[in-house]
Parts: C-alpha cells; sequence; structure tokens
C-alpha cells in the first residue's frame, strides 16, 4: 500500500461569532443566517480574518450537521440565553429552528421556523428588526462550520460583545469539525486496514469495521485464540509461519503418502482392468443372450456398445426381455439354412420368418410342436 508522504496539516482552531448583521427579521417561517460569500459585522468583526465566508459546499457540511442534533436551535431575545448566567434573568425563547436551507441567490437560511405567539406579536408590531446569528468558524479560513443560535434584537452593534462571545462559547462542549490531523490519521489508518483485508478501494469504516468482525469471528475458532485473554495477531501469524516451515521442510511419512506418478499409474490400471473385465462380462451377457433368443443376430452390435457404456443397465435389459421361442427352437440360432425346400407358408409366416431369419420349415415345426405340446 502506498504511503502518504504529504506533510501534517497545520491544526485549525475554530472560534464563535455572533453575526450582528442587519438582516431583517419578519414573523413569517424563515429566517436569513448569512449572506452570500464573505461577510463582516456592523462592528468591523471578524479580526483574526478578513471576512466570514460561505457558499454551498460549506453551507451543505453546515446544513448536513445541524441535520444531526437533537434538540432544535433556540432564538432569544437580545441574546439574553447567553447573558442569564452574569445578569439572572430569564432567558425567554422567541422561537426554534432546526431545519437549514441554502439559497444560492440569497444565503443561509433557517425554516420552519416556530416563533411563540409573543414573539410574532412582537415582531409584527415592528418592536424588533434584526435577526442575530451565533455560529461557529475556523479562525484560519473564516469558513462557517456550524450555526448554534440566534436572537432577534434592534441594535446589531450590541454593546459588550466579547462577552456575549465569550459566554456563546460556552455552549460549544465539542469541535464540530474534527482536527484536520485527526482526519489524516484516520484516513491512514482506515487506508492501512483497507490493504489488510484486501477490501476495495474507497471502501468505508463501516465496511472495515464489518470486516474486522469476520476475521475476529474466523480466528475465535482457534481454541488457542479463545482460551488467551487478549490476542497478539503478530505473534499469531508468526506462529502459524514457523509451523508452515516445519511442515513444508519434515520428509513425508511413505506409509502415509505417496508419490503422484504412483497414484496415477495406480488409476491408470484399475481402469484398464475395469476396462478388461467389463469386455470379458459383455461377451458373456451377449452370447447368453443370442443363445436364450433374447437377441437378435443383428442386435448383437448394439448390445455391445450399450454394455460398453453401462453394463448394468445391458443387464436389467436382458433380464427383462422376453425369450423368442422361435430363435430358441433352431440349430441356426435364427440364421435362414442355404438351399433348402421352401415350406408352402402364408405370406404373413412368410413375411414372419424373413423378420426373425427363420427358415419355413422351423417355422412350421415349431408351430407342430407347439401344437403337440
Amino acid at each position: 500500500m502506498k504511503k502518504r508522504t504529504d506533510s501534517p496539516t497545520k491544526a485549525r482552531t475554530h472560534a464563535t461569532a455572533i453575526a450582528a448583521c442587519t438582516m431583517a427579521v419578519t414573523a413569517s417561517g424563515e429566517i436569513q443566517l448569512t449572506p452570500v460569500g464573505e461577510f463582516r459585522a456592523a462592528d468591523g468583526r471578524p479580526k483574526e480574518v478578513p471576512a466570514w465566508r460561505i457558499d454551498a459546499a460549506i453551507a451543505a457540511r453546515v446544513i448536513a450537521l445541524a441535520a444531526q442534533r437533537t434538540n432544535p436551535c433556540v432564538i432569544d431575545y437580545e441574546h439574553q440565553t447567553l447573558l442569564t448566567k452574569t445578569n439572572g434573568q430569564p432567558a425567554p425563547a422567541a422561537g426554534w429552528f432546526k431545519t437549514l436551507e441554502w439559497r444560492d441567490d440569497a444565503g443561509l437560511f433557517g425554516v420552519n421556523v416556530d416563533w411563540t405567539p409573543r414573539a410574532k406579536e412582537m415582531i409584527a408590531a415592528g418592536e424588533y428588526k434584526y435577526i442575530s446569528p451565533v455560529f461557529q468558524y475556523d479562525e484560519t479560513t473564516g469558513e462557517v462550520l456550524q450555526v448554534l443560535m440566534a436572537a432577534i434584537t434592534n441594535n446589531p452593534a450590541i454593546d459588550g460583545m466579547d462577552a456575549l462571545i465569550a459566554a456563546a462559547s460556552l455552549l460549544i462542549t465539542t469541535p464540530s469539525d474534527p482536527q484536520p490531523e485527526k482526519e489524516s490519521s484516520m484516513d491512514e489508518l482506515i487506508q492501512q486496514v483497507i490493504w489488510l483485508l484486501n477490501l476495495p478501494v474507497g471502501s468505508t469504516a463501516e465496511d472495515c469495521a464489518t470486516q474486522l468482525q469476520k476475521l475476529i469471528d474466523a480466528l475465535k475458532q482457534d481454541t488457542t485464540v479463545t482460551a488467551a485473554a487478549s490476542f497478539d495477531m503478530v505473534a499469531y501469524l508468526g506462529k502459524q509461519h514457523s509451523a508452515i516451515a516445519v511442515l513444508s521442510a519434515a520428509t513425508p511419512d511413505p506409509a502415509k503418502f505417496v508419490p503422484i506418478e504412483t497414484m496415477q499409474a495406480l488409476q491408470g490400471r484399475i481402469a484398464a482392468l475395469t476396462a478388461e473385465t467389463n469386455t470379458t462380462r459383455i461377451d458373456a451377457l451377449v452370447t447368453q443372450a443370442l443363445d436364450d433368443g433374447k437377441l437378435l443376430p443383428m442386435q448383437e452390435a448394439w448390445a455391445r456398445d450399450f454394455g460398453a457404456k453401462d453394463i448394468a443397465a445391458l443387464t436389467a435389459y436382458l433380464d427383462s426381455a422376453p425369450q423368442l421361442a422361435i430363435l430358441t427352437g433352431t440349430q441356426t440360432k435364427g440364421v435362414p439354412p442355404v438351399n433348402t425346400k421352401t415350406v408352402a407358408l402364408t405370406a404373413n409366416q412368410q413375411a414372419l420368418c424373413k423378420a426373425f431369419g427363420v427358415s419355413p420349415e422351423d417355422f412350421v415345426k415349431t408351430q407342430q410342436e407347439e401344437q403337440a405340446a
């Protein structure tokens, strides 16, 4: 497997922003959270990067992350959720949203917003004008990473913004975007497992886990593995290689093994003896059948071919074949004699004699014997 030689990616840090943007809020079922492309807050933030940034690709990741949330994002009044620990005041919700939607001509929106009746009334009356989203972003690139919450406000340039940002940062217990070096390490590990298990290129972590479980199940068939408290794959493989090497170097026991040439010669001899025995048996069967009147002379060649293919079937056929009296009563075994006097027979009797190779004299004689009996 080709090893990755690229240098480790510098770790990116994440920051939280309150985008005090002057985006109007209405009591409809949607709120605009960001514009398209690069944007800044009314008070000049961000300071770490030239601007925050979002496009369709970035938005797709943000939307996917939001879809994984169990609880919806809160919309409060004047970011009171972030201030309640310091001022002790309640932080009532103005609304809730969970679903995000990207619009190429406008930006990122929260849709299906569930406003409280009080918030709807205040917005409709013009008591609140703007929406102020709280989101996490990459301090290196300015890319928006995830939306945390939002607030309705009338003063986008809020005093004490740094304190609010610090409070918002406490909402994030784990980074939403894994560190690149961790991603790189995990990707490298997955590639090594794919090589080890001979999986198709592009296999996922789930594919690797499934195949690893199959390997574990197979190894557990070995009692020495299941009896151990832990398992050392390298030591196990080394032991197997050693056992194979010992067996390969050992001299076979002639009492248990024979050379392949000897076995093949024996098989050929057995086949020849079998064919010879079958030929003798077929000769005996056909000769006896002709003598017993169970075969006509013209059937002899067919019977021999049939027996060569399946002697058991020929035997069964002859055992059940009827015995023809007109054949057993002739001295010539069905072969008409030469230069014998023709006996007057009917046309049907002559045809029958011709079909079975019986002379008219023998035919008449056989009839007379049967009538006398």
